[in-house]
């Protein structure tokens, strides 16, 4: 039950949420928690809010799912709502809930965990057995105009705007990898991929003090953002046909021939990560965040005998409350990545922008405009 009437009662706009389907159609449509529904509270479970969402990013996994209906296990069988990196207002709380109240400005974990199994005991709930993560199949996402979620995920992000409350999410994914790539003042740091996740690691690193920093990516207009982004950073363009080796190669010449003491993969991409096996330093790392293809090859006679580890990251935890400092304090500043902005209504049409390298789209973000202007 609602715990406050009248911010409902101004409701007029129903629900509305961004579908794919196993034979990747995109479309806006009716979706739940109904008008009504959100309006009487009826719907809530104990311990969830009513949250209007007012910003949300699209998230490579979204083309991902709507392009090619599926990542790895993960497959899209039946109507399905997108979207996971989202921030808003809460409309209501159920009784339960007494850390948040109405018109609470909050940003959304996406997670829905167990918290019996080992990992969520541990404090690694990013590996919950029985994690249901919101828009990975069959869990619905957060693309909505009215989501209700447990008041635990929902964190709050006091004056911040709703599109830095949005992409709390992707900088959550950076710090995950920071925190477990061990990034120290000084080390020389290799970036591949100068995508979104890319260029919010770009500035974790940068921020965390070190140097040299190298970026790749095939694309010279992403590599020129990242310049504009860290006037520090060292961009290297990725030719089609350069072997992993003579790219690796490049990377440090780029880097006035110091070889990285880390590397940050951003891409899933074979040819990326096996360059940047062949980059690293004796002892290095390769740290991959990027999502890639079921299998790939890898040159393990280079990891062996040179000692370099090969880590892998699978989304967060912990991360938001230090994510959440970052953004407030200043330190990391990320909204010149949100290069263009749609109306819930234009889903498709930012999904579109979002899938088509030549739009120049960074990140993508979807707003939603609820009846009180307040909000």
């Amino acid at each position: 039950m609602a715990t406050h009437a009248d911010p409902l009662s101004a409701l007029t706009k129903p629900n509305v949420g961004v579908f794919t389907d196993p034979a990747h159609k995109l479309w806006v449509s009716e979706s739940g928690p109904s008008l009504e529904e959100v309006k009487k509270g009826e719907s809530l479970k104990e311990g969830e809010v009513t949250v209007g969402i007012k910003s949300t990013g699209i998230c490579g996994s979204d083309i991902h799912f709507w392009h090619a209906g599926r990542i790895g296990p993960m497959v899209v069988e039946n109507d399905h709502i997108l979207g996971h990196e989202s921030a808003g207002v809460v409309l209501a709380t159920h009784p339960s809930v007494t850390h948040l109240k109405v018109g609470d400005r909050v940003a959304i974990e996406p997670d829905l965990i167990c918290y019996q199994c080992e990992p969520c005991l541990t404090g690694r709930y990013n590996g919950c057995l029985n994690m249901r993560f919101l828009s990975t199949p069959p869990i619905d996402g957060l693309l909505r105009r009215y989501v209700n979620h447990p008041a635990v995920w929902c964190h709050k992000i006091g004056d911040m705007s709703f599109e830095n409350g949005a992409l709390l999410e992707p900088l959550s994914v950076a710090l995950g990898g920071m925190a477990r790539a061990q990034i120290a003042l000084g080390d020389p740091v290799l970036i591949c991929g100068a995508g979104p996740i890319g260029l919010i690691t770009l500035l974790c690193v940068a921020a965390a003090g070190a140097e040299p920093i190298v970026i790749t990516d095939i694309e010279q207009s992403r590599l020129d953002f990242a310049k504009e982004l860290c006037p520090r950073v060292r961009g290297y363009k990725v030719e089609r046909g350069v072997g992993p080796e003579d790219a690796a190669k490049h990377i440090v010449e780029a880097a006035g021939g110091v070889q990285p003491k880390v590397a940050m993969e951003c891409t899933g991409v074979e040819s990326s990560i096996n360059s940047a096996i062949y980059s690293v330093k004796f002892g290095g790392k390769v740290f991959v965040i990027g999502v890639g293809k079921p299998d790939m090859q890898i040159p393990f006679m280079r990891l062996s005998t040179q000692e370099i580890d090969l880590q892998f990251q699978y989304r967060y935890a912990n991360t938001w409350p230090r994510a959440i400092r970052l953004i407030e304090s200043g330190v990391v500043k990320l909204e010149r990545l949100v290069t263009h902005r749609f109306d819930l209504e234009d889903a498709v049409k930012a999904f579109e922008t979002a899938a088509d390298v030549r739009s120049g789209a960074i990140k993508v973000q979807i707003q939603s405009e609820m009846d009180n202007a307040s909000w």
